[in-house]
């Protein structure tokens, strides 16, 4: 992905500003998804087929991850190691996702559909912020 078509992306040019408004918005999203978790496993694991107490499990992982990604995006320049470490985490998280599909649980088809959706969103989060601090990095040299 080329930087033009990442400042169209973030509605700005500044590489910096595109790398946080990324994680950023991985933050939001990541968020809102534990939240939902820790609000209404009850109801969310009937509908996806996966039991309760491993939303809850999740959620509370998810908040907090999220609470760590909102806080590197916070930053006026987020450290290339940690925001490295959040592009990582989503990539294994990504893969999990598809291997505990695989493997391990058994959902219904609209929990197959979540879990593959899911992967893809967080694996295009990394994506994006892989492009973002290449594009910081390249600027910076």
């Amino acid at each position: 992905m080329s930087a033009t078509s990442l400042a169209a992306l973030a509605r700005t040019s500044d590489p910096q500003t595109v790398l946080r408004r990324f994680l950023a918005l991985d933050a939001v999203v990541t968020g809102a998804n534990g939240l939902a978790y820790l609000a209404v496993s009850g109801p969310l694991g009937r509908l996806l087929g996966v039991d309760s107490a491993l939303l809850l499990g999740l959620g509370a992982f998810l908040t907090v991850y999220a609470a760590g990604v909102g806080l590197l995006a916070s930053r006026a320049r987020p450290a290339a190691f940690p925001v490295r470490a959040v592009i990582e985490a989503n990539l294994a998280w990504a893969a999990l996702s598809v291997v505990a599909l695989a493997v391990w649980l058994s959902p219904t088809t609209a929990g197959a559909v979540w879990t593959v959706l899911q992967a893809l969103t967080v694996a295009g989060f990394a994506g994006l912020q892989y492009a973002a601090l290449r594009a910081r990095q390249g600027m910076s040299d």
